[in-house]
């Protein structure tokens, strides 16, 4: 990967990482600020390419609305300085830090740069995206919950994220669509406890790394790029289960932390939420069969041409991929030995 060859781009990835440790290890307000400024100038240099004019405009989106994020952030954080804090502006104040916390990770209503910017991006720039870069927005917007606001936030967030998957040609907007609808449930998780929002998002972004690095190894954009090409049937097994797993399909991994929500939210019956929120991965699980039946029954060309090599290490990384999500269920079912 040009990653690894490329000393300017692995500084700036360090920068990524460590701004991000920054923001969430900091004592006030501004030092998270600072981090999350840091953050957005470290991340534009990994987007950028002068080859691909696509990946320039959208570095250019991102630092436009990342900007105007943090111009909230820090408005409300000297609000808060300057006037009195009485109740009424305790929950104004709330709610433009947490706007603010929505609008850097792409939620809802703040959404709309997010699918366009991952149409710009190579594979690895968009699993940093939809996984590292909510790290630090998530954990400040932990900070000061406003309950109210949020649970409409998180509805909003399931159902725009499953309705707008349809009719979707390219993957990376189908990505973009799928992170939205969970970040809806990494928000209620957040608003449950830390450790549940800790266990989903890891396991989250373990199945974002997967889509994305099998992505990445056939070098595959667009949907109709599965259906047309004869490929391995492996890769396709491993896309299947994996959307399966991101779908939250009861026997794979991907459905453990949504079922540990959804006990949640029953047994303190937030009954429409849940209903809303069982709905919505029914949705994005229809949208990601009709994929998968599509490109395993479609016929496809055999190209002499169109030749995918993977190598041995690679095949290894599939299988135990496969084996993480296969055998999901009965890991996870030690947690409760």
């Amino acid at each position: 990967m040009l990653f690894l060859s490329n000393s300017n781009k692995m500084f700036f990835l360090f920068t990524l990482i460590f701004s991000t440790l920054i923001s969430i290890s900091s004592n006030s307000w501004l030092g998270c600020w600072i981090g999350l400024e840091i953050n957005l100038l470290s991340f534009i240099p990994l987007i950028t390419s002068p080859q691909n004019l696509l990946n320039s405009e959208a570095s250019l989106k991102y630092f436009l609305t990342q900007s105007i994020a943090s111009i909230n952030f820090l408005f409300a954080i000297l609000l808060s300085l300057f006037i009195m804090k009485n109740f009424y502006f305790n929950n104004f104040f709330s709610i433009i830090i947490n706007s603010a916390m929505l609008m850097k990770m792409g939620s809802v209503p703040f959404h709309f740069w997010f699918p366009n910017i991952m149409e710009g991006l190579s594979w690895f720039n968009c699993f940093i995206l939809m996984s590292w870069q909510k790290i630090t927005p998530m954990i400040l917007l932990s900070y000061y919950l406003n309950f109210n606001y949020l649970y409409f936030i998180m509805i909003l967030n399931v159902m725009v994220g499953a309705i707008s998957s349809f009719n979707q040609t390219s993957l990376r907007k189908l990505m973009a669509f799928s992170s939205i609808n969970n970040l809806g449930w990494m928000i209620s998780a957040m608003m449950i406890s830390e450790n549940l929002w800790l266990i989903y998002f890891i396991l989250y972004s373990t199945f974002i790394f997967i889509t994305c690095f099998l992505f990445y190894i056939i070098n595959v954009f667009f949907i109709n790029q599965l259906f047309f090409f004869n490929m391995n049937f492996l890769i396709k097994f491993t896309i299947m289960i994996n959307f399966f797993s991101l779908g939250g399909l009861p026997p794979f991994l991907g459905f453990f932390p949504k079922w540990l929500i959804i006990n949640y939210l029953m047994s303190n019956n937030f009954f429409i939420v849940s209903f809303v929120f069982v709905m919505s991965s029914l949705i994005l699980l229809f949208v990601y069969i009709r994929i998968i039946y599509s490109s395993l029954m479609f016929f496809s060309f055999k190209l002499k041409w169109f030749k995918i090599f993977i190598k041995n290490n690679f095949l290894i990384l599939i299988h135990f991929f496969n084996f993480i999500s296969l055998l999901g269920m009965i890991i996870s079912t030690f947690f409760f030995l």
